[in-house]
């Protein structure tokens, strides 16, 4: 059995695009938090959480972090936040 630990915090909102969007913003407030791994960030539909999608773009970097940006962003990807 691993010694690590998954959070799970059910938020409800009315859309996919919401639902990213609320998970960008609490994934970017967590990430002063070094426990934390803001780029593994998903979201599902209440009655299949096992269906996810990424809250940002799920590349994996240099490092095994993954990238900070949008799932669709353009140009490189980037374990800084950008501002839309």
């Amino acid at each position: 059995m691993s010694e690590r630990w998954v959070i799970h915090l059910p938020v409800v909102v009315s859309d996919l695009a919401s639902a990213q969007r609320l998970a960008r913003v609490v994934a970017h407030w967590t990430h002063v938090l070094p426990q934390t791994e803001p780029g593994g960030t998903t979201v599902s539909p209440e009655d299949e959480q096992n269906v996810r999608h990424w809250a940002f773009c799920d590349r994996l970097l240099p490092g095994g972090q993954r990238c900070l940006l949008r799932p669709d962003h353009d140009g490189e990807c980037s374990r800084r936040f950008r501002l839309r």
